[in-house]
């Protein structure tokens, strides 16, 4: 539904892109090894006491915090719930593991497995891959805590008293069953 989007934020893409994240995608997708991932992405939600602006800061925050310099491109949409018929604002936060290094590419390049004998001839090196689960699962603990608690001091900021917790009902000794969504 093209009418619940709020806002469509893109930025650090390399110069051969030309500030155009369609065409970053596209030659990601083109490019990128076959079993390799062309981008890895948060879906977060966002809550509904902060106005758009306020929830484009929270979601920059993350980036800068979470994503760092790597190409990232975000969506915020406001979709009105099926149940409750209020809006579900959330974002999409898509971005690429590749991380610049000052060597220009060209896009083929950009894409090709990293080479650390001579960096210039590979692709720009991953940030990811090589964890085991273990080390996998405890990564998106703290990247989910680490929203959660971004997201409690933009509320507080704001002068909200709402609050997250990225735990489960279980974790957090709630016995009630989640909610239907």
């Amino acid at each position: 539904k093209s009418n619940d989007l709020m806002a469509n934020v893109h930025g650090n893409l390399p110069a051969w892109s030309h500030d155009d994240p369609k065409k970053f995608w596209s030659m990601a997708d083109r490019n990128e090894r076959a079993n390799g991932a062309a981008y890895r992405e948060f879906e977060v939600a966002l809550p509904v006491e902060l106005t758009t602006d306020q929830q484009k800061a929270l979601v920059n925050d993350f980036i800068t915090q979470q994503v760092g310099l790597k190409p990232f491109q975000y969506a915020i949409h406001a979709p009105m719930a099926a149940l409750a018929g209020v809006p579900q604002p959330h974002a999409h936060i898509m971005f690429s593991d590749r991380v610049e290094d000052g060597i220009a590419r060209e896009p083929a390049q950009h894409f090709k497995r990293y080479n650390p004998t001579t960096p210039e001839k590979g692709g720009c090196k991953k940030d990811s891959g090589g964890e085991d689960r273990s080390a996998l699962r405890d990564k998106l603990i703290a990247q989910r805590k680490a929203w959660a608690d971004l997201t409690n001091e933009h509320l507080k900021h704001h002068g909200h008293s709402a609050r997250v917790d990225h735990r489960s009902h279980e974790a957090r000794g709630i016995q009630q069953a989640p909610g239907r969504h």
